[in-house]
């Protein structure tokens, strides 16, 4: 998670974006603005909040990174941090040009040079990038004469940032790291913000390989294995939650200790390590066979990974753990299954 507590905010520009494809303008700031401390921390504030996420993104480019505009704008104010306003206008310019499918909000456009932020244990500058597009109604009362008056505003939830994008000044080799969000868009409008403006692709790191292993994990088990194997849901919700044990208990990942723990047996084993090499070429990712493992991607990863058998559309059963507890079987009224208890909750 990004950590904000001492970062600093040097220097701010805003711009307003308009939609390309609705006509609607680019408006450019001639200058920074100046502002009070006091609305440097709620601006700090608004900025940061949402980066909650320990995912972190390289920008890139297909032919060559320093064809990547952001990249390279990016590149220019670390060098020369009085060029931001320059670079600002470059970068407010390649955002309109993204800004073209018809249900792409226009809004104001913030660049942000920060100082003393702190990623991966280092202090470093950052650049922030960020675009509300959403606006709130907000109440004012205020006193008038012997009563009051009440009227409404339109105005910015500093609680709800809608686009941002954080760029640290390290590992520029690798296309820097990159803190990323959208709130707002899920459709295909949505890829402009991500894709079209930033072009980045997920970090490899941690996070990423853990995020990947489980995914990994999760499409054999439900997937393969049933596909290879005969086994049961039972089998398979047990597998699953050892899986799961592996991974909230274990500070690294290694495939050896994984398949001796987890899988077991050496005819599986085999078909795991089969289906890994697939899977990683159909999805064109790379998972490393030993990595330390990220706490806020098994966290979040977990959550999918499911043991429960659905018997029809009357009973779920949940399985946490001891396989031995539960038997299947079948008899004159149907299938069945067993499960064995010491106390009813």
């Amino acid at each position: 998670m990004v950590q904000s507590n001492i970062s600093k905010i040097a220097n701010i520009i805003i711009h307003i974006i308009g939609n390309k494809t609705n006509e609607e303008t680019l408006r450019l700031s001639s200058s920074e603005i100046n502002i009070h401390e006091d609305v440097k921390e709620l601006l700090k504030a608004y900025f940061f909040s949402s980066f909650k996420s320990e995912e972190y993104f390289n920008f890139y480019h297909n032919i060559d990174i320093s064809m990547n505009e952001v990249f390279i704008c990016g590149s220019k104010i670390f060098d020369s941090p009085e060029a931001l306003h320059e670079q600002s206008i470059n970068l407010a310019k390649h955002l309109y040009e993204q800004s073209t499918h018809p249900k792409i909000k226009g809004g104001e456009f913030y660049v942000v040079y920060f100082k003393e932020c702190v990623i991966d244990g280092k202090t470093v500058d950052a650049i922030g990038l960020f675009k509300s597009e959403n606006k709130d109604t907000f109440l004012k009362v205020y006193p008038s004469g012997d009563n009051f008056e009440i009227e409404s505003q339109q105005g910015v939830n500093i609680n709800k940032l809608d686009k941002g994008c954080l760029i640290f000044n390290t590992e520029k080799e690798n296309g820097y790291v990159v803190a990323v969000v959208d709130n707002t868009n899920k459709g295909v409008e949505a890829q402009y913000w991500l894709d079209d403006f930033l072009h980045v692709r997920q970090r490899k790191d941690e996070y990423y390989n853990t995020q990947n292993i489980l995914s990994l994990c999760k499409n054999f088990i439900k997937n393969e294995l049933p596909e290879q194997f005969e086994v049961s849901k039972a089998d398979q919700a047990d597998l699953i939650n050892k899986s799961v044990k592996f991974f909230k208990e274990n500070e690294s990942f290694n495939m050896d200790k994984f398949a001796k723990e987890v899988i077991g047996q050496n005819d599986i084993i085999e078909s795991f390590r089969q289906f890994k090499a697939e899977y990683q070429k159909e999805q064109e990712i790379s998972i490393s066979d030993s990595f330390e493992i990220s706490e806020s991607a098994v966290k979040k990863g977990t959550k999918t990974l499911k043991s429960i058998i659905k018997l029809d559309k009357n009973f779920d059963i949940h399985i946490h753990g001891n396989r031995d507890l539960i038997e299947q079987g079948v008899d004159e009224k149907g299938k069945y299954y067993k499960v064995y208890y010491k106390e009813e909750a």
